[in-house]
């Protein structure tokens, strides 16, 4: 089920907020826990239903796990073993199994050999950030620095709460510990949930979609029909689209678990406003960035270990981060390639260098590097973004075709060039924030009415077409 659909915004949402609050005045608030759990599983089982039973099991399997942890403490490193190996070993079957056994396949038949026959592995939705807040709760147990959880239905409800649940942000534990038991809800908070929830809406729907419906058709097109305006066109269209739309994903998950009294962490900080990579990754997917810093990086040695441990380290980290998303060639090169950029800013100090020393220089090549990045990311594979790369940087020129003309309408490069203005904005700027943090009542009214407008505009296009699921869905 997607946010943007018409059956989550006029069906399931309505029905999940009078339930919810409508049961705290029939029923101990105690119960709301369960309440929220069930429309969870049931949000998870519209879309995924051939994987709820996976969901519910891996969540028994590292609740038991943390129990034993904490009891049975001379084996504690066996439970913390056990945990990862069906963690990882699931994430890895379901993720990369067709990937590692395709190649295969072309290796052998390369010496001569029949491929091994295989039946394509479905990828259930969300995979990837429920099983990385799983092991966050078990290893934060292991290490002492949560508590373990008695009660079964707060940690089932800390994996699979629906606003979270499918894209993130990835809350670990100790994100959400006292809230799953302690946690009011509040007019003023709902109201800033609704409006944030909106705006997130909107982001999607409005300027997301139209961006993307640029970048799919420019990235769909046969290299030989594409020139370098056409490329570059595809690059900023396909840059600005993933950042709306993962953000705009993010807007609404926060959002809504605001209408339910939880505060999730946030996950973007005006990412393209970075002076270098290593601040886009302070910007960008904070959530993920902070859980293979302390889960992966750190235990690894970080840069404890001399300067050439630290580069291994950071490339490892960024390799694995790129396959994190996928499994596919692009996905493994993307994550490399930030890693040596990575690796360079630490080797000659750019990353010590004050934000405001040739900030507009270190901004413009930033965003230079990240948009060359995505080009890979979005590619099928490495010969198309290499073709790709090669036409935005070897001055050509050609006819533009005819289905791309149709897609540069009014209403696309309306919400396109509206959507370039985050590549100028500074980088302390939130918009969501200025409109809800208005002081007065008419310019609170004034943002009131906005965000109005923005949703009933967003509902009219979710009704008309709803663009698709967001991005991070398939990851």
């Amino acid at each position: 089920m997607v946010f943007s659909s018409t059956i989550f915004l006029f069906a399931f949402l309505p029905v999940v907020i009078i339930c919810y609050y409508g049961q705290q005045w029939l029923s101990p608030r105690k119960f709301r826990n369960v309440l929220l759990l069930f429309f969870s599983y049931l949000f998870y089982l519209y879309g995924a239903a051939g994987f709820v039973l996976i969901l519910f099991l891996s969540t028994v399997a590292d609740y038991l796990l943390g129990l034993l942890i904490v009891r049975n403490s001379r084996n504690r490193r066996l439970w913390l073993g056990l945990s990862l190996f069906l963690n990882l070993g699931l994430l890895v079957y379901l993720k990369y199994a067709d990937f590692f056994v395709g190649e295969l396949g072309v290796l052998l038949v390369e010496f001569g050999l029949s491929p091994i026959p295989w039946g394509k592995v479905i990828l259930p939705l969300g995979v990837s950030f429920f099983t990385f807040q799983k092991l966050s709760y078990v290893i934060d147990v292991y290490r002492g620095q949560s508590r373990c959880l008695e009660n079964f239905i707060d940690f089932a409800l800390y994996v699979a709460l629906f606003p979270k649940l499918i894209a993130g942000p990835i809350a670990r534990f100790g994100d959400l510990e006292n809230q799953l038991e302690d946690r009011t809800e509040s007019w003023d908070f709902f109201y800033r949930g609704a409006m944030r929830f909106c705006w997130g809406l909107a982001k999607k729907v409005m300027i997301a979609n139209a961006c993307g419906e640029i970048a799919n058709l420019i990235f769909g097109l046969p290299i030989e029909g594409l020139d370098t305006k056409t490329a570059w066109l595809g690059s900023i269209a396909y840059t600005l689209q993933i950042y709306f739309d993962f953000s705009a994903y993010t807007d609404m998950a926060i959002g809504l678990g605001m209408l339910f009294g939880f505060e999730f962490p946030e996950n973007f900080k005006r990412p393209y406003s970075a002076v270098s990579i290593t601040d886009f990754w302070r910007r960008w997917h904070i959530t993920l960035s902070r859980w293979f810093r302390d889960y992966l990086y750190i235990p690894l040695g970080g840069n404890r270990r001399g300067t050439a441990r630290t580069y291994l380290n950071l490339g490892a980290v960024f390799v694995l981060c790129g396959l994190w998303h996928g499994a596919n060639w692009t996905f493994l090169f993307w994550g490399f390639y930030h890693g040596i950029f990575l690796v360079l800013e630490r080797a000659t100090g750019l990353r010590d260098l004050s934000p405001e020393k040739h900030r507009v220089v270190r901004r413009v090549a930033t965003l230079c590097i990240v948009t060359v990045g995505w080009v890979v990311f979005r590619s099928e594979n490495i010969v198309q973004a290499t073709r790709f790369l090669e036409v935005m940087f070897t001055v050509s020129h050609g006819p533009v075709s005819y289905e791309l003309i149709r897609v540069l309408n009014h209403q696309n490069i309306f919400f396109m060039m509206a959507a370039v203005s985050v590549f100028f904005l500074p980088g302390e700027f939130s918009g969501i924030e200025r409109l809800i943090e208005k002081k007065g009542r008419i310019p609170s009214l004034a943002g009131a009415v906005l965000i109005v407008l923005l949703f009933l505009y967003s509902a009219a296009l979710v009704v008309g077409d709803s663009g698709g699921p967001f991005i991070y869905y398939r990851f």
